[in-house]
């Protein structure tokens, strides 16, 4: 296993993460990948030597682990940790294309030159539709895993006994799978780890939608002086600092004729 790759997968991705994605990082990191590193090989090392049949008969035992044993354990999980992992790196490298064109800018317009993104890493646009799209694909792998052992393994648990009637097996023979406990502990824990992060998923992929509908919210109701103002530069060919002087002077002007009216009625009646 390079743990480089990982290392720099977790370095990247975490920089751009929100607090549940970096929850979500550190379990796949430590309870998963980890665990797997270190204890997958271990315990599923001697599943098809001590795979013991109950005949003497050549070939019956290797028909018997194939039918039982269509995908290795292990082999899935592998399969599993690398499709959920990829969908991470689309973040990173929409990242890395924002600052592609921000460097391409600068050397054809110049340092001094306005910025494409005001943050590079800040999910808008085209990059919260990335990062939410990755959200959903992760919980759609972790869910489509989580079914296909559902559907190989009899519910996700390995009996302590298999029969076996396929040729070349002369006739319905036992056979044993070894250390099954302690098979069934680990791929409970690899599955509930898998439901943990496909939660996260979701919780995180709902707090982006109300945080984007909030944000929504409060610009709709934002008052509209920036688009008068905004009008006042297209009328006047004025830059908007200018504007904003001309409504101010117009305002105070307003004023102080109104004052002055006011004045004028009190001597009047007096």
């Amino acid at each position: 296993m390079n743990w480089g790759v990982y290392e720099a997968l977790l370095t990247g991705v975490n920089k751009f993460s929100t607090e549940f994605g970096r929850v979500w990082l550190s379990i796949v990191f430590i309870f998963r990948i980890l665990v797997y590193a270190v204890t997958a090989s271990r315990v599923w090392g001697d599943d098809q030597k001590d795979f013991d049949c109950n005949t003497r008969q050549p070939g019956c035992s290797n028909v018997c682990y194939d039918q039982y044993f269509p995908v290795s354990h292990i082999r899935l999980w592998a399969l599993q940790l690398i499709m959920v992992t990829c969908p991470s790196l689309l973040v990173v490298m929409h990242v890395a294309y924002r600052e592609s064109r921000e460097k391409k800018r600068k050397e054809m317009m110049g340092e001094n030159c306005g910025k494409l993104y005001q943050d590079i890493g800040k999910k808008r646009g085209g990059l919260w539709w990335t990062y939410l799209i990755s959200l959903l694909v992760k919980a759609v792998v972790d869910s489509v895993f989580i079914y296909v052992f559902y559907r190989l393994y009899e519910n996700f648990f390995l009996p302590r006994i298999v029969k076996c009637t396929l040729p070349p097996c002369p006739n319905t023979v036992d056979c044993f799978i070894s250390r099954p406990s302690e098979k069934n502990i680990f791929t409970l824990f690899m599955i509930i780890s898998s439901a943990v992060c496909i939660l996260l998923n979701l919780i995180e992929a709902t707090y982006l939608i109300g945080k984007k509908c909030k944000e929504t919210m409060l610009s709709t109701g934002q008052p509209t002086k920036s688009k008068k103002d905004s009008d006042c530069c297209q009328a006047h060919g004025c830059k908007q600092s200018k504007c904003e002087r001309t409504i101010f002077i117009s305002e105070d002007i307003n004023t102080s004729s109104t004052k002055a009216d006011q004045n004028k009625h009190t001597n009047n009646a007096a």
